[in-house]
């Protein structure tokens, strides 16, 4: 495994793995890498011949007041995790080495972008499409691989990779969660012992969606009603929003005829979480 924080020094060995013919799978990361990522290094270590991980908290894709500074992390870990689970190449520029001085180019998918998360967090989905459109150029991946705890983002990214013929194949691992339903996720070494407990609401909430449209139920009014009663039992638990809606689009559906899905998005105390189901 070799570690390269230089685009061009990456980009020379992209080069050179290419004309060996070897695929190149990418996992591209923020780093305090957990179970869930280990997953996506796993199957891309399956899937190609290379393997390259990603660390590089983007700053482009934080908001005035959100936790770029204190976001999680702890690089031996990191690299610790990939070395186990078989990467080959790990790539973690600064700040700087992704924008330097001067730096003014965007990428933005409209319309999606807008919805769910996009609505708290305005210009969070242009910085994931800038840097993913950055980390794609410089690695040349066949395959890119995205969790789906983050749907709308591999969502949004799948809508990209389309709209601008970029010649990668999007695949989109499922949820990987701990031991009470709790989806994996960097920011839950923010929640303390109690409100870990209440953020498995989330999930029981998305368990309920479930049953109850296994049970016949259509009706996405109804089916939020109960998802909120859940999530609303725990004190420390701020519903940001949960939305039934369909899985290209993201428009709200009113009732459920085809696959849908249905996502959560509520702060636990301080920390924001993101959950989902589909529903076929």
């Amino acid at each position: 495994m070799r570690v390269y924080r230089s685009i061009r020094s990456l980009a020379k060995k992209v080069s050179e793995i290419k004309k060996r013919k070897k695929t190149i799978g990418l996992v591209p990361t923020m780093g305090f890498l957990h179970e869930g990522h280990a997953s996506l290094i796993r199957k891309a270590r399956k899937d190609t011949g290379c393997v390259i991980v990603s660390i590089f908290i983007n700053p482009a894709q934080f908001g005035p007041g959100e936790d770029f500074k204190k976001y999680p992390r702890n690089l031996k870990k990191d690299l610790d995790l990939c070395e186990k689970e078989g990467a080959d190449i790990i790539f973690v520029p600064e700040a700087r080495e992704m924008y330097p001085d001067g730096y003014s180019t965007h990428v933005n998918v409209e319309g999606i972008t807008e919805k769910l998360c996009g609505i708290s967090r305005p210009g969070h989905f242009r910085g994931v499409t800038t840097v993913v459109t950055k980390l794609f150029n410089i690695t040349m991946p066949d395959i890119a691989y995205f969790g789906q705890k983050d749907c709308q983002q591999a969502i949004v990214i799948k809508k990209m990779a389309l709209d601008l013929n970029m010649d990668v194949d999007i695949k989109v691992m499922p949820v990987v969660r701990g031991k009470n339903g709790l989806a994996m996720s960097s920011r839950n070494v923010y929640l303390g012992e109690d409100e870990r407990v209440q953020a498995a609401s989330l999930y029981k909430a998305l368990r309920l969606a479930r049953r109850l449209f296994n049970q016949g139920e259509r009706n996405s009014g109804k089916i939020i009603s109960k998802m909120k009663q859940v999530i609303s039992k725990e004190p420390a638990a701020k519903i940001d929003y949960i939305a039934i809606v369909d899985t290209k689009e993201l428009k709200a559906i009113k009732k459920i005829s085809g696959v849908a899905l249905v996502a959560v998005a509520v702060r636990v105390g301080n920390t924001r979480l993101i959950d989902n189901v589909i529903l076929n």
